[in-house]
């Protein structure tokens, strides 16, 4: 029998992007300790090609006091337009977030670095993961200091969200399969003369497509791609190219000028096979990366994050009754979102650039249905959106159980403020408080209790610290 051994930290993040924030902070407010690593020194810029956050995003921001004020740092869309004919009203969606928010990432790094520092998340910038190794206790990471001084870290787990080029993704010889689906896409921040309206608009010719967004604070973003224009990323880019690509996709460049920044970049559709080994998790763009359409990405990794943090949570504090199916369900439910957002998103970048009559007539049968067809174009936006995903119930748990649990008015308040205790909230009648089932996660004395505004309801209702149903009694 194995003997455990102390241990510098209980969890070792590696990567201080949005997904590493989020779940390091959500760590340290549970009380587990936490040492995030991060390349980059800190304070240097981190611009990266998200811009949007959608309504299942901000419930969980909202779950952790952050997305009022996030509010206030965006623009909110309450519809998009899609190749000049498909028209998504997302005020339709199911939430107190019925709309995409569009704001920078740095954005919402901010608010996370913020809060994971409030928690007593221990920060190393300036420093590299070299390796690791692990055993059946312990993970050991070899690590380079600001200085370029060799050390290691041992910690009880140990998560990858550094990104693409992961190196803890590397360390751990995981394949990361797929491809590049488009070469030479340009991006930039810009300013307009031509107001175009609160719309978030993606459209193409077929040899060329873009797509824009405002911020709200009177900066746009815009993504473009020409058929005719494919060079290596290390490829100049000004922004006579980027006004070029918008008038032959757009109609018009809506007076394109003053750009903060401008990149080239190829995006690619990969995903790792396990994003568990042993005690080495892989979240983010280091388990996934895809098509920046539908804007998915960062949505897609701070939700690997939500559905990560609590189980590590419950591990640690010795409250799962079976601790490795608990982290074995990260995989089996997060690798399947994971493989769906590489199709949804793949599609929607493969229809704007449909080019031959063919592709296009389909393109334009797919809109005509979406548009007429009110249950289809509602299960896209929540699959999108991230309000429609849910996972496969646990055994003997009830039939919504997997759903996601919608942001109910309870006697103490609204589930979604309950939620910011980090707790599992269990919903009952008054003066009725079941008996849990003995799979359940959690301490009953870390419960937080409500009850239903309805008196007449009698059921009861477990919810996840993620905001997803656990349990429902008969």
């Amino acid at each position: 029998m194995s003997t455990m051994r102390t241990t510098d930290t209980d969890v070792l993040v590696i990567g201080a992007g949005p997904t590493g924030l989020l779940l390091a902070g959500d760590l340290a407010a549970a009380g587990i300790d936490v040492t995030l690593v991060e390349r980059r020194p800190h304070g240097l810029s981190n611009m990266t090609r998200a811009f949007g956050v959608h309504a299942r995003t901000l419930e969980q921001l909202d779950a952790r006091g952050l997305a009022d004020e996030l509010l206030t740092k965006g623009t909110p869309l309450p519809r998009a337009r899609l190749f000049g004919r498909l028209d998504l009203d997302l005020s339709r969606l199911p939430s107190r977030f019925n709309h995409l928010l569009v704001t920078p990432q740095y954005e919402v790094e901010h608010l996370l670095e913020r809060r994971a520092k409030d928690a007593g998340v221990t920060f190393r910038y300036g420093t590299e993961l070299r390796g690791l190794r692990q055993d059946a206790d312990t993970v050991t990471a070899e690590l380079t200091g600001p200085d370029g001084a060799p050390f290691t870290l041992d910690a009880r787990h140990l998560v990858g969200t550094d990104g693409v080029r992961s190196a803890v993704r590397t360390a751990l010889n995981l394949p990361f399969p797929g491809s590049s689906v488009i070469r030479s896409m340009v991006l930039a921040d810009v300013r307009l003369t031509e107001e175009p309206g609160r719309l978030f608009t993606v459209s193409g010719s077929g040899d060329t497509f873009a797509f824009l967004a405002p911020f709200g604070d009177g900066w746009y973003r815009v993504m473009g791609w020409s058929r005719t224009r494919q060079v290596a990323d290390s490829e100049p880019v000004d922004l006579d190219e980027v006004r070029e690509i918008a008038r032959r996709a757009l109609g018009t460049d809506f007076g394109m000028h003053d750009p903060r920044w401008i990149s080239r970049f190829h995006s690619d559709e990969r995903q790792a096979p396990a994003y568990r080994v042993g005690r080495v998790f892989l979240a983010g763009d280091a388990a996934h990366v895809h098509s920046p359409a539908g804007g998915q990405g960062m949505n897609t990794g701070l939700q690997d994050a939500a559905n990560l943090s609590w189980k590590l949570t419950a591990v640690l504090r010795g409250e799962a009754p079976d601790p490795e199916a608990l982290l074995d369900s990260y995989q089996s439910e997060r690798h399947p979102v994971g493989a769906m957002v590489l199709r949804s998103s793949g599609a929607i970048v493969r229809l704007a650039m449909a080019h031959t009559p063919l592709t296009r007539t389909a393109r334009a049968l797919a809109a005509r249905f979406l548009n007429a067809v009110r249950p289809a174009s509602a299960r896209a936006m929540g699959m999108i959106s991230g309000i429609g995903i849910a996972y496969a119930p646990p055994a003997g748990s009830g039939r919504p159980a997997g759903r996601r649990a919608p942001d109910v008015r309870l006697r103490e308040g609204r589930l979604y403020e309950l939620l910011r205790a980090g707790e599992f909230v269990l919903i009952a009648p008054a003066g009725e408080p079941p008996a849990l089932p003995g799979t359940a996660p959690v301490s009953p004395a870390r419960l937080v209790r409500a009850t239903w505004t309805d008196p007449a309801r009698r059921t009861a209702v477990l919810v996840r610290p993620d905001g997803y149903v656990h349990w429902t009694s008969r």
